[in-house]
């Protein structure tokens, strides 16, 4: 009797340190999140799931071009999932043009999937001061995209991102370690 007593004791603490660990990793490692929607085309697309890593922001600042998580405020359990085009201090607009300038000067980058129209200029139609601890953020796919150049998103503080998109693990076929530069 005293056998199988510490038997379902010894394996009581295995599967309770089974359910810690697993709970240490998912708050401060990795997280599963799915994208939804087409605002990140064509580096990601409607459906993929993404593990993001949350632990590099710990000892690093975000860097332009980084894909990061962060919550949407107005729904419960929702992420965001945007690139980082302005950094904390930088102004940014966006010209009649399409063009992205910060401080004054176009930003070179590969990523937006087609030039801004006017109308999807937002906020950013005028100067925006980014603050010392905020984020510009932008979805790939310009034009489709609810980004900070709207008010219901604007700015990033730096304690809202969760982490940042490491690796695309669904479709299968499109597995891979994301490139954020």
């Amino acid at each position: 009797m005293n056998k199988i007593l510490r038997e379902i004791l010894s394996t009581g603490l295995y599967l309770l340190g089974v359910v810690c660990i697993t709970y240490l990793v998912i708050m401060y490692v990795v997280q599963l999140t799915n994208v939804d929607g087409e605002s990140m085309e064509p580096t990601l697309q409607d459906k993929n799931k993404i593990f993001v890593e949350k632990i590099s922001y710990r000892f690093n600042d975000p860097k332009r071009f980084d894909i990061i998580v962060f919550p949407v405020d107005y729904k419960k359990d929702t992420f965001y999932i945007k690139r980082i085009i302005g950094l904390p201090g930088e102004t940014i607009q966006i010209g009649e043009d399409g063009t992205i300038y910060i401080n004054g000067e176009a930003l070179v980058e590969a990523y937006g999937k087609e030039v801004i129209r006017a109308e999807n200029r937002g906020i950013a139609a005028d100067p925006i001061v980014i603050g010392w601890n905020e984020y510009f953020v932008m979805g790939d796919n310009r034009n489709d995209s609810t980004d900070s150049r709207f008010v219901q998103v604007g700015n990033i503080h730096r304690d809202e991102i969760i982490g940042r998109a490491w690796v695309r693990v669904w479709p299968l076929s499109d597995f891979e370690v994301i490139a954020h530069e």
